[in-house]
């Protein structure tokens, strides 16, 4: 019997393998979320050409459809958290036999459970909520998740049979995250950047605190983003707003991407997140891998998320703290900014090295390819 060519050995011979319909509400394809951004390079990078459904209402986006006379994709998916289109996506592609791959990102269950801690697990709203979801991710051919820790918590808590998961790496978007070699002065202070969304599982109060216990050479701390955390975090070091002290905090609102790529550069490290939540250790934020595609160190909490290829042999391109623990963070930077400048050179090179190894963008193509041929995509998307 001969075997039907693979998605993936038809890209490298540049040959199309089909088209995906990417089914989101009000989905704007040049301000998507950072891992869609990432996401749909990685597909178009395999030859698989993409078309946009933006329904106006995610209940009946299916009957929209209709009425639109979509021409026929190989495949839907679903992108992050459109929790709210997968039900209207999941009737489309029955009707069509299409397969349904959903890339939710997060589990909405698992952020009121775990990170907002809206509802108890076994209160009654806690069991509505986790039944809906079960029965939303029973609805997708394909579920994708970021970590192997999300992997196992969508096959655990939210029923998905393993051999319909697939694990993809957040990565960066290359053409905007690229590599600057660290050029900062000899006679500036080190630049430490914190950027995020400021919600609980960056853990903002561990770096607070650890902010104000930092007992180091005189260092720079700039904080990027809007969140439920940042008017305490404002109200707690806006004193730390000058550079005769220790510490020079500055905070800023949100930034475009490519400013964002600036100021990851201008910065000798970048701090991850350093939350103590069940999500928390699930978690390799977008973050890291856009300051490791830069070539920027990173500072993070010590977390099961963070498996061996961010550990073995890291030349320094991330160092980990105990989650919580805002001594030990104060430690971490203290014995950073204590390094030479070689040392912090060094580190950027090897943070650049460590992506490149890992999460490339040629390596996560090349392993989504075979992840969703191993699903059975191949036969559905090749003619």
């Amino acid at each position: 019997m001969t075997a039907k060519p693979s998605p993936m050995r038809n890209a490298m011979h540049s040959r199309p393998v089909g088209e995906v319909l990417i089914w989101s509400h009000r989905h704007v394809a040049a301000n998507v979320y950072s891992r869609d951004r990432v996401v749909y390079r990685l597909l178009e990078q395999s030859g698989i050409r993409l078309r946009f459904f933006r329904p106006r209402s995610s209940a009946l986006a299916d009957i929209e459809a209709l009425f639109a006379r979509l021409p026929r994709p190989d495949a839907v998916w679903v992108p992050s958290f459109r929790q709210r289109d997968v039900i209207a996506a999941a009737r489309y592609c029955r009707r069509n036999a299409l397969p349904l791959i959903f890339d939710p990102l997060i589990s909405a269950y698992d952020k009121q459970i775990n990170e907002r801690a809206k509802v108890t697990a076994g209160s009654p709203a806690g069991r509505r909520l986790l039944r809906h979801e079960r029965a939303l991710f029973g609805r997708a051919d394909i579920v994708v998740a970021d970590t192997a820790g999300h992997a196992e918590y969508f096959a655990t808590t939210l029923g998905v049979q393993p051999a319909r998961i697939i694990v993809l790496p957040v990565g960066a978007d290359e053409s905007v995250f690229q590599f600057r070699p660290p050029n900062a002065p000899a006679t500036r202070r080190p630049q430490a950047l914190f950027f995020g969304s400021f919600i609980g599982l960056h853990g903002v109060p561990t770096l607070v605190e650890a902010i104000l216990r930092y007992a180091g050479p005189p260092i720079e701390i700039r904080l990027i983003g809007d969140g439920p955390a940042r008017a305490d975090a404002f109200s707690r070091l806006a004193h730390l707003d000058r550079d005769d002290g220790l510490v020079s905090v500055r905070f800023e609102h949100w930034v475009d991407i490519d400013t964002l790529a600036t100021r990851i550069a201008a910065a000798d490290i970048v701090l991850g997140i350093f939350g103590t939540s069940a999500k928390a250790r699930r978690v390799v934020p977008n973050k890291v891998y856009q300051a490791l595609a830069v070539g920027r160190p990173v500072i993070t909490a010590d977390t099961p998320a963070f498996d061996a290829r961010f550990r073995t042999d890291n030349g320094g391109a991330i160092v980990f703290s105990e989650a919580g623990n805002p001594q030990a963070l104060a430690q971490c930077l203290a014995t950073w900014a204590h390094a030479p400048g070689a040392r912090h050179t060094a580190s950027a090179y090897a943070a650049r090295q460590l992506f490149d190894r890992h999460f490339a963008e040629p390596r996560l193509q090349a392993g989504l390819m075979q992840a969703l041929d191993a699903c059975d995509w191949g036969r559905r998307l090749m003619r």
